[in-house]
């Protein structure tokens, strides 16, 4: 048998598939059709400290190999998800795990210690792909000091495994990466979507309601595999990977670029039982390859 365990600092896996932020609803909306038990973690949709309504339709848009989003963090607000969807997730044998957003660092910070006194939520992702308000809209994820006060806000409060999920839009981000560890974190996750946009020919205006949005799916892969072997190569603290993953070929990739875990997300949308079909596919895989863990390809390249 070929051990599946993953560890992200005290984060146990029982496998490195993940699912990503925004395409796995709360997890509820697919245990008819997965066993969510047999999924290494659920990664809930992004969680706000106050309620927020998302951006007007249409906000989704499909692309060659891919999709655009800019659904705006469409979500009820932490307490609503304190009070009645955990209720509901803590006793399913897996990890959730609470994407965290915000619009400055003291309200990630709030939203970031109400989910810290959660007994059954073993970890955070931050995604500092958000605009600062106080800042003229530019996302903190882009500045090594933007990403860096985020970090630092939440660590304060934090006690549990802290992950930053990355902006690919930057330059450099290995330098984004280093920041987020010098302030505690304890992994980061990549990458977040790229900044597209798609025009509607005959009308002559912009497909999606606020002109661009959030490029995911296989067309983003290479990007993705090329930014998480960076980043493994940068920092010392675990690398999750994501972006375009639909095979377990791809989960394998990104595994030898770097990464110790992966998230799947679009491809939910096109198999909502890819999660499964990946996990199989990479214990085949490992088996005809003679490796006795996942472990032993992490970082091979």
């Amino acid at each position: 048998m070929v051990d599946l365990n993953v560890r992200i600092n005290q984060l146990q896996l029982s496998n490195p598939v993940m699912t990503a932020s925004g395409t796995f609803g709360y997890g509820l909306e697919f245990q008819d059709l997965v066993p969510l038990e047999e999924i290494g973690a659920i990664i809930v949709k992004g969680t706000t400290q106050a309620p927020r309504q998302g951006n007007d339709y249409p906000r989704m848009v499909e692309t060659a190999q891919g999709m655009l989003n800019c659904v705006g963090l469409q979500n009820k607000g932490v307490d609503y998800f304190c009070e009645h969807i955990y209720p509901q997730i803590k006793d399913i044998n897996t990890n959730f795990i609470v994407n965290v957003s915000g619009s400055s660092p003291d309200n990630y910070a709030a939203c970031a210690a109400r989910v810290d006194a959660l007994d059954h939520i073993p970890a955070i992702e931050l995604n500092i792909s958000c605009p600062n308000v106080k800042d003229g809209g530019m996302a903190f994820g882009v500045t090594c000091e933007g990403a860096a006060s985020v970090v630092r806000a939440v660590r304060q409060v934090y006690h549990k495994t802290l992950i930053v999920k990355l902006s690919p839009n930057v330059t450099h981000i290995a330098d984004i990466a280093r920041a987020c560890e010098s302030e505690g974190a304890d992994a980061v996750s990549l990458i977040n979507t790229l900044m597209g946009m798609a025009i509607d020919i005959e009308r002559r205006r912009p497909k999606l309601s606020i002109r661009t949005g959030g490029l995911s799916g296989p067309a983003v892969k290479p990007v993705a595999v090329r930014m998480v072997n960076e980043v493994f190569h940068a920092v010392k603290i675990p690398v999750i990977g994501l972006g375009g993953i639909m095979t377990a070929e791809d989960a394998i990739e990104f595994m030898m670029a770097g990464a110790s875990a992966i998230e799947i997300g679009t491809a939910n949308f096109v198999d909502p039982t890819v999660t499964m079909k990946v996990k199989q596919g990479m214990t085949d895989w490992l088996e005809r390859h003679g490796c006795k863990s996942v472990r032993e390809i992490v970082g091979v390249v």
